[in-house]
């Protein structure tokens, strides 16, 4: 049976999850993502690599890095995750620059258990103070993984388009008023960008439109707000794109979260 349970303290979301037969739409999240797989093999592609994490792999998913997901067979899998902010977790390591991980799957066992330890303060909520102190620890042992500074700085041209996406979020995609900005015909501008994101700028689009109603529910806690806010026709529509991308419905995110 697919089980996805969220919590969220200190300003980082934990993800407890069981699934066998769902499986994540490609996306991508503006946060790091760091999770473990507990039992079963966690099948996904990231960069255009097929990548498997088996159990006790810690998988390692840098901001804005697209990748879908699935169990590997029937048998299913159990993992946990976190999403942290890359402010949060550079203020944490004391670093200026945006910082990648250079390996998306790694085993190691003390690195392992601080994530688990965080992830189930955060599940079984526990006081916010000791959930920042164990975001420290964690951190600690990040530092001496392999990282490197950002050499995928969107280009120029690029990061202007993902500022019209995100201004507009409210409102249908109109890429024609895009492409006249960039100067670009509609077929150049798809390809560029999906050749530096990994994703169409559709699929950006409405992940920028699900990060928002996600964050929208977690100040708010108002679900209607969220939809009227992001430009969903209504909650049957948000709760559809955002089971494709958390495995849960909104309704259910925020439930979670109360």
């Amino acid at each position: 049976m697919d089980k996805f349970i969220y919590k969220r303290s200190a300003g980082i979301t934990a993800l407890s999850a069981s699934m066998s037969e769902f499986k994540y739409k490609k996306h991508a999240h503006k946060e790091y993502a760091i999770g473990v797989t507990l039992r079963g093999i966690q099948h996904y592609n990231l960069d255009g690599n097929l990548q498997l994490s088996y159990q006790n792999g810690i998988m390692l998913f840098n901001p804005e890095q697209a990748h879908d997901g699935m169990a590997h067979d029937k048998s299913g899998l159990d993992y946990v995750m976190l999403y942290i902010e890359p402010q949060l977790l550079l203020e944490v390591m004391k670093k200026k620059d945006i910082v990648r991980f250079s390996t998306p799957i790694m085993y190691d066992r003390k690195l392992e258990q601080r994530i688990l330890h965080l992830s189930q303060a955060i599940l079984s909520e526990k006081d916010e103070a000791l959930c920042s102190e164990l975001l420290l620890s964690l951190t600690d042992n990040l530092a001496q993984t392999d990282l490197s500074t950002d050499d995928k700085k969107d280009n120029t041209l690029i990061r202007k388009a993902k500022d019209l996406l995100h201004a507009n979020l409210e409102q249908v995609l109109k890429l024609d008023e895009i492409c006249k900005e960039l100067d670009l015909s509609k077929f150049q501008f798809i390809r560029l960008f999906k050749a530096h994101t990994g994703i169409s700028p559709y699929q950006y689009f409405l992940n920028c439109k699900i990060e928002c109603a996600k964050q929208l529910i977690e100040k708010n806690k108002d679900i209607y707000s969220a939809v009227a806010a992001c430009g969903f026709v209504d909650l049957t529509h948000l709760n559809k794109h955002f089971k494709r991308v958390y495995g849960t419905t909104a309704f259910e995110y925020m439930a979670h979260l109360n």
